[in-house]
């Protein structure tokens, strides 16, 4: 990736933690091998004396607190990396194998800086060394022999590090977006299973009431017909149960026969004519049927509740390229806004990629309309 192409982006998080918050290991403490480097100087140059090994030892005593920091508290890699180089400046002059702090800086820096960034810190770093092997008063060759090395290390490990901190980044990323999913997929199943429950108990449950409260008053005038309704009761009960247990295991479908004779009964009940009118021989795809199925049932549901209709008209028909359902009655009709059962099926034809219209100017008019390429 060259330098003029998009930021990738900081790999620490909005906390300031590297790598999105995830705690920084420099294969544990395995890099501490590398503060060695400046005792090598006063190991192999033979001028060196006292004083060069007291050095050495300051640079690494002065280190090892801000790589246990860097290695504990990721938010404050900036600070070891500003801190490193400082320590770096004033050390390196003395002993060029110190400019092995330069090489930590560039590691710090690939894990908490942009890729952009993290370039332009590895070339002040080279320039760094560099600088600090000219003002050197270290003799030759232990001056090339210390700052060398370090000037191709900067780059070797910054990349890497830099490479190491992406591929972290991005299975954090992923980790995220697979629970996003995850969250989602769940919420999207409660909504199935809610608008399900709420077809299939309005429905069932409507008709229920309905037959009760005919069979309260048929209950002293014609005890036969009372008992009928009651066992009508019953039945409904049963397959709403049944009906529920098929959604919660999610392998039920709905069909349209089975709706309008539900429907049919619960209207007749009521005194209410349903009037069906089917295009003959149309075929409809599973799933498409299975949600036109719940929407017809919602509104055959609302017309018992709310039309006080005489009569109801279903007609299932295929229109200009769009498979159409119409349930229209001719009861109050009204200009209510949509309520849950009818925001339910918006939502399931709208899946579909059809549209739910509602007239409620003379009756109650629902018009249903689905691709026919999705619905055949």
């Amino acid at each position: 990736m060259s330098d003029d192409e998009p930021d990738d982006g900081p790999t620490g998080g909005t906390d300031g933690t590297a790598t999105g918050g995830r705690r920084w290991r420099l294969s544990s403490w395995l890099y501490l091998v590398y503060l060695v480097v400046p005792f090598l100087q006063p190991l192999f140059d033979p001028t060196a004396g006292a004083a060069d090994w007291l050095l050495a030892a300051g640079v690494v005593t002065a280190f090892l607190p801000l790589y246990v920091a860097a290695e504990l508290r990721p938010d404050r890699l900036r600070v070891c990396v500003v801190a490193t180089t400082v320590l770096g400046i004033a050390t390196t002059p003395f002993n060029t194998g110190a400019s092995v702090l330069f090489v930590y800086a560039a590691a710090f820096t690939a894990l908490v800086e942009s890729r952009r960034t993290t370039l332009r810190v590895l070339a002040g770093l080279t320039a760094l060394t560099g600088l600090s092997g000219v003002v050197s008063m270290v003799p030759l060759p232990w001056r090339l022999l210390g700052i060398g090395p370090s000037v191709v290390f900067i780059w070797i490990i910054g990349l890497v590090q830099l490479d190491d901190a992406r591929r972290r980044r991005d299975a954090d990323e992923l980790r995220l977006r697979n629970a996003r999913i995850e969250h989602l997929a769940t919420v999207s199943e409660r909504e199935r299973l809610a608008r399900d429950l709420h077809d299939l108990l309005g429905h069932s449950l409507t008709a229920v009431v309905m037959r009760a409260q005919l069979v309260r008053h048929l209950t002293a005038t014609d005890p036969d017909r009372a008992r009928t309704e009651a066992a009508e009761i019953e039945n409904t009960a049963r397959e709403a149960l049944a009906e529920i247990r098929g959604t919660l295991g999610g392998w039920r479908r709905a069909t349209l026969d089975d709706e309008l004779e539900a429907g049919r009964a619960t209207l007749t009940s009521l005194g209410v004519e349903l009037v069906e009118r089917r295009c003959p021989g149309l075929v409809l795809v599973g799933s498409t049927e299975h949600a036109l199925a719940l929407a017809l049932r919602e509104a055959l549901t609302n017309v018992a509740r709310h039309a006080g209709a005489r009569t109801c008209q279903v007609v299932v028909d295929t229109v200009d390229g769009e498979l159409r359902l119409v349930i229209a009655d001719d009861g109050v009709g009204g200009r209510s806004p949509d309520g849950h059962g009818l925001s339910g099926i918006r939502e399931r034809i709208g899946a579909l990629g059809g549209t739910v219209h509602r007239d409620g100017g003379a009756g109650t008019t629902v018009t249903i309309s689905v691709p026919l390429e999705v619905a055949t």
